[in-house]
């Protein structure tokens, strides 16, 4: 299944990020805990070379946390600010905004010796569908920003007060206009951090079986209650739609229903804690060159 989604809107965010960027100090970034390299966007790197970043392993909730650990010391080690940090929960949230604080600090203190207390301005980015509104509204204590679960719901930027030293701009989800690796393109599908329109969703969340029953091979077995887990990623579908009852008049398998299910169920943390990439990975290049590197100058669904 060849993946590639890059709808006019995104060119349009990349030309407002780069406007931006003059008014911001900081960039925060937000990536998938479950796949961070697969979720950052690579261009990234060459758009914000030139700023102070912080990258938040959002979701860290709903992935592997020992994995997720692994992770923000293989960043940290790469010269970037990586911390696990949950939306959903808003553990994480005081270490993300002393990492924002620390970020900035150069730029606060040029501003002090010259007796102005500056308001720091630090712009929200990432991949559609990492939760950059949801992080910007468990900030703010309220619905500041438009969240949704599904990408694309963020088109404009929005500029959000925290404080009167403190201003947030959320920003649309950004992806890259080619996916050279498709596995990772997988891997964003399989998040929900590109539309589901565009894709089979039955290959789809057939293609995600068959990654579970190598990762977590008894979370589905227990999950879908499953005979086994040799067959195609087909046939693990049909198994899932028999043993949790999607059937259609006559006990054929209902394999739409069973995809959407599958795929809901994988989204909303019903199997357990999984991650879908580990440093490890990455280190022997099963990853490819989708994944940013990175950045030379480091520190929703959106």
């Amino acid at each position: 299944m060849q993946i590639q989604w890059y709808p006019g809107h995104m060119a349009k965010a990349r030309r407002m990020l780069q406007e931006s960027l003059k008014m911001t100090d900081v960039v925060v970034e937000l990536v998938d805990a479950r796949a961070p390299l697969a979720s950052r966007n690579p261009d990234f790197d060459d758009l914000f070379r030139n700023k102070p970043r912080v990258c938040l392993l959002n979701k860290a909730d709903l992935a592997d946390e020992e994995i997720t650990r692994r992770w923000a010391a293989y960043f940290r080690a790469r010269g970037v600010t990586a911390l696990p940090f949950s939306a959903n929960q808003g553990k994480g949230m005081n270490a993300a905004l002393r990492a924002v604080e620390q970020a900035a600090a150069d730029v606060v203190e040029r501003q002090l010796k010259r007796g102005i207390r500056k308001t720091v301005r630090a712009m929200v980015t990432g991949i559609p569908n990492v939760g950059k509104s949801s992080f910007i509204n468990r900030l703010k204590g309220r619905s500041a920003a438009k969240a949704g679960d599904k990408p694309g719901v963020t088109r404009g930027k929005q500029w959000i007060v925290l404080g009167p030293y403190l201003e947030l701009l959320d920003t649309p989800g950004m992806l890259w206009p080619k996916f050279d690796d498709q596995q990772a393109a997988l891997r964003l599908a399989w998040l929900g951090s590109i539309r589901e329109e565009i894709m089979d969703l039955q290959r789809l969340a057939g293609s995600l079986l068959k990654e579970l029953s190598v990762r977590k091979p008894q979370a589905i077995l227990e999950r879908y209650k499953l005979r086994n887990l040799t067959e195609d990623g087909d046939g693990l579908l049909e198994q899932a739609c028999r043993g949790r009852g999607w059937l259609q008049k006559g006990g054929v398998p209902d394999l739409e229903r069973g995809a959407q299910i599958v795929l809901d169920e994988f989204r909303g943390g019903k199997l357990g804690r999984i991650s879908l990439e580990s440093p490890e990975e990455a280190d022997n290049g099963a990853e490819g060159d989708q994944g940013a590197a990175a950045p030379a100058d480091d520190g929703d669904r959106s």
